[in-house]
């Protein structure tokens, strides 16, 4: 037998063939001879340093017995290693690491004290047992799963399920039949995303199995966007001001929903301190460690507790095997004695002061308690198949088809194979397990920051988990379609988000339509001046003949009142929805017209200047400006604008565009100028020819009053000149169709004011004053001798023309 830390090492140097233990072994809590002997541990009791007690685990014992059962139900059957006796050696582990180290010493070494081989010391002889069955805690096993791994003896645990011990380069030996906490962590965490919980507490034992698991759980929970708030352990050993400040951080917590991965034993007393003083409704989330102990029923708080849990099952002939328990046979075992004793609350053997003597009258049967409940056969059902796995396992190795020779010396390699190939029940998967019989109860939210709804978008609070947010409306022109929507998306260029900025909408396109209540009035006085221009046209025409119509150049008076009717017109080309021709149409008609209109007035102010002229001595000045001369001043001031709206058409014409850079929230449908110089180089002509007319007029401005039509002119073309210079900054900063609008008044503003100051005179004295239609009139009242000679001039140049 190898020499080990306990056993005496001067024993072995003083005397090398005979090595003495250095310690008691621990006595066997169930035992029996046979020709292959099966370890067991369990942990059934447990010491709890903060109430200075140890408890016996209940559950745990039934574990043990469970082990036994099944041993004596294969030591029954023909066809699994006949003529084969399988015997135990059943400990308990007190869920302490010390205590695990030590049975896998003597599950390696054996019982005896004294060893007198002579290469006890030096080579390794067959171990004590060939596996064991055990231990039911993650801890526990891990530190016995380093040892027995060295001996190649190997363990199988039925419940511990530290993801950690399957790394079999660390535990080679270590086998379960249970799942690892790998995959349980992964489900948990997609369980509380299912439920929409992303704000949760933590807490787990402070070992293996609780940090591990926990680990796990964090970090599946991080891939599926859950929080944590806090995240604590405790171990149950440790002080009880530990267990205040866990209980007091989740009373304290905003979290709804706590993760437990929790042995029963940390739970219990973490409940117990709760109960206290009770924290707001909590929902549990529980590791199959506690969720599936029934014992957790008692505590309200836990209603409606949901985990996962191993799947039930029936074990035939066992609740009579646990129940078959009479005190002579509780006598038989110190276990089963504190069992008994405990359970009804007397002595067997006198052994407990102020207890009364048990009589016999007691019924194990009448005992409701975890040991005789066997409604949920979970764990004690894997306990069932890690001892079927290795009595398989042997068979395997000692027996062919006819018989099983328990001489035969194997390997422990040998047949840990072949337990790993017969444990087809290590497919078993976790299943929803709910601890209450009760409605499910679940916790409506359990969220650091409530979701933010589409037309939001989730702003990290600083310093703060990534479940802790604000909602941000998105900035303008952006737009979420989805709840918690990381980041806004921007509407395409002709989209804008509607008022909750969910949706992006198409822009509402504007212009100056025929149906807005400003183009009806635009229109009313559009068509009113062409109107009044067509009905002066007419009293000219039926007045012809008279002095007034035949004294102010009546044929220029003609194409003016035919010029200004083509303006008043042209003005609705503005309105109604841009097109490609109404573009194009728009800016020429109004650019050419009003050339013609204004060429027109500038003929009749030089007409006046050149006759004033011709009455002074030795002046020839009208044979250079007489009827010809008018026509073709005003042919050639037309012609230069056509010149320039052609050039304008035929490099870059006006053509309709969306403007999507004026407003954000809509689109404005206009006529792009294409070629600005051609736009402005059509209005400064105008300006230039309106310029020098307003200049001309100006210093004729003080022939006789009554045929001062100069004096008009002048006022007009302030007037004409005065608009159009206004309109330029309103042109600019008008938005919208109020563009097209403020063009359309600059035109209306500037016909009206020509027709008013040069016509409106006239046709009132026409109509309403004839007797002053006459050529005395026209030629009464001259202040001096001069204006007489240059109005009498004018006269007679003018009606020479007019009556010849």
């Amino acid at each position: 037998m190898l020499c080990i830390t306990w056993l005496s090492p001067a024993a072995c140097k003083d005397d090398p063939v005979s090595c003495r233990l250095w310690a008691e072994p621990q006595a066997n809590g169930f035992y029996m001879n046979g020709d292959f002997v099966i370890g067991g541990t369990f942990a059934i009791h447990y010491y709890m340093r903060s109430e200075q007690n140890i408890i016996m685990n209940f559950r745990e014992l039934r574990f043990a017995r469970a082990m036994e059962f099944t041993i004596h139900e294969i030591n029954n059957r023909n066809d699994l290693l006949p003529g084969i006796r399988i015997g135990y050696q059943i400990h308990d582990s007190c869920s302490e690491v010390p205590m695990g180290l030590k049975l896998a010493f003597q599950f390696a070494n054996g019982m005896k004290p004294f060893f007198n081989d002579s290469d006890s010391c030096s080579k390794s002889a067959a171990a004590a047992v060939p596996a064991l069955v055990g231990d039911s805690h993650s801890t526990p096993s891990i530190s016995m799963a380093r040892m027995l791994g060295l001996f190649g003896i190997p363990q199988v645990s039925p419940y511990a399920t530290c993801a950690c011990l399957s790394d079999k380069r660390q535990y080679p030996a270590f086998l379960r039949t249970i799942p690892s906490d790998h995959n349980q962590a992964a489900a948990l965490a997609k369980a509380v995303k299912y439920f929409g919980w992303t704000w949760i507490g933590a807490v787990r034992s402070d070992t293996d199995y609780g940090n591990y698991g926990m680990a796990s759980f964090l970090k599946a929970a991080q891939e599926e966007g859950i929080c944590v708030e806090y995240s604590e352990s405790y171990y149950r050993t440790q002080p009880r001001s530990k267990l205040e400040r866990v209980a007091n951080v989740i009373r304290r917590s905003t979290a709804r929903v706590i993760v437990a991965f929790v042995h029963e034993g940390e739970m219990r007393f973490l409940l117990e301190e709760l109960t206290r003083q009770p924290p707001p409704p909590l929902q549990w989330i529980g590791s199959e460690a506690w969720i599936i102990d029934p014992e957790f029923l008692r505590f309200n708080m836990c209603a409606g507790a949901i985990g996962f849990g191993i799947p039930r099952s029936v074990i035939p002939g066992l609740r009579e095997f646990l129940l078959d328990l009479s005190p002579a046979q509780a006598l038989k075992s110190p276990l089963l004695t504190e069992f008994w004793e405990s359970s009804f609350s007397c002595s067997l053997n006198g052994s407990s002061e102020g207890a009364r003597e048990c009589d016999g009258s007691d019924d194990i049967r009448a005992l409701q308690n975890p040991y005789t409940d066997t409604s949920q056969l979970r764990v004690t059902n894997m306990v069932y198949k890690a001892t079927y796995a290795i009595a398989h396992a042997i068979h395997g190795v000692i027996c062919n088809d006819t018989q099983c020779d328990k001489n035969i010396k194997f390997e422990s390699c040998n047949y840990t194979y072949l337990v790993v190939n017969d444990l087809d029940f290590l497919k078993n998967i976790f299943k929803y397990a709910y601890i209450s019989k009760q409605q499910l109860i679940i916790v409506p939210r359990s969220v650091c920051s409530e979701s933010c709804p589409p037309g939001t978008r989730k702003a990290v609070q600083k310093g703060k988990p990534v479940c802790c947010y604000d909602c941000i409306p998105c900035a303008e022109g952006e737009i979420s379609n989805k709840t918690d929507s990381l980041n806004c998306l921007r509407c395409p260029p002709e989209f804008w988000p509607n008022a909750q900025r969910d949706s992006c909408l198409p822009k509402p396109v504007e212009f100056l339509s025929w149906d807005d209540n400003l183009s009806i009035v635009l229109t009313v006085f559009s068509i009113s001046g062409a109107f009044i221009a067509v009905c002066v046209i007419v009293v000219f025409y039926k007045h012809r003949a008279s002095p007034i119509v035949r004294a102010n150049n009546s044929e220029l008076s003609f194409l003016l009142l035919f010029s200004l009717t083509l303006c008043f017109l042209c003005s609705l080309t503005f309105i109604g929805q841009p097109s490609e021709w109404s573009c194009m149409l728009r800016h020429t008609a109004f650019g050419i017209t009003f050339v013609l209109c204004i060429s027109c007035v500038l003929g009749k102010t030089i007409v006046v200047l050149m006759a004033f002229r011709a009455t002074l001595p030795g002046s020839n000045a009208m044979k250079w400006f007489g009827p010809p001369q008018q026509r073709l001043s005003v042919l050639m001031f037309t012609l230069i604008q056509v010149l320039i709206c052609v050039l304008w058409l035929t490099t870059s014409p006006p053509l309709p565009l969306k403007n999507l850079k004026q407003y954000k929230e809509r689109i404005i449908l206009e006529c792009g100028l294409g070629s600005a110089i051609g736009f402005w180089a059509v209005l400064g002509y105008i300006g230039f020819l309106a310029l020098l007319c307003f200049i001309l007029a100006f210093l004729a401005r003080k022939l006789p009053d009554n045929f001062n039509e100069a004096k008009f002119i002048t006022f007009s073309m302030l007037i004409f000149c005065a608009v159009w210079v206004t309109f330029i900054p309103a042109y600019v900063s008008s938005p919208g169709k109020f563009t097209v609008a403020v063009e359309i008044f600059a035109i209306l503003s500037s016909s009206f004011s020509l027709i008013l100051c040069i016509f409106a005179p006239k046709c009132f004295v026409i109509l309403f004053r004839p007797e002053q239609n006459t050529k005395k009139h026209l030629m009464s009242k001259v202040p001096s001798k001069s204006f007489r000679r240059a109005l009498a001039g004018l006269l007679l140049f003018l009606l020479a023309q007019r009556w010849r």
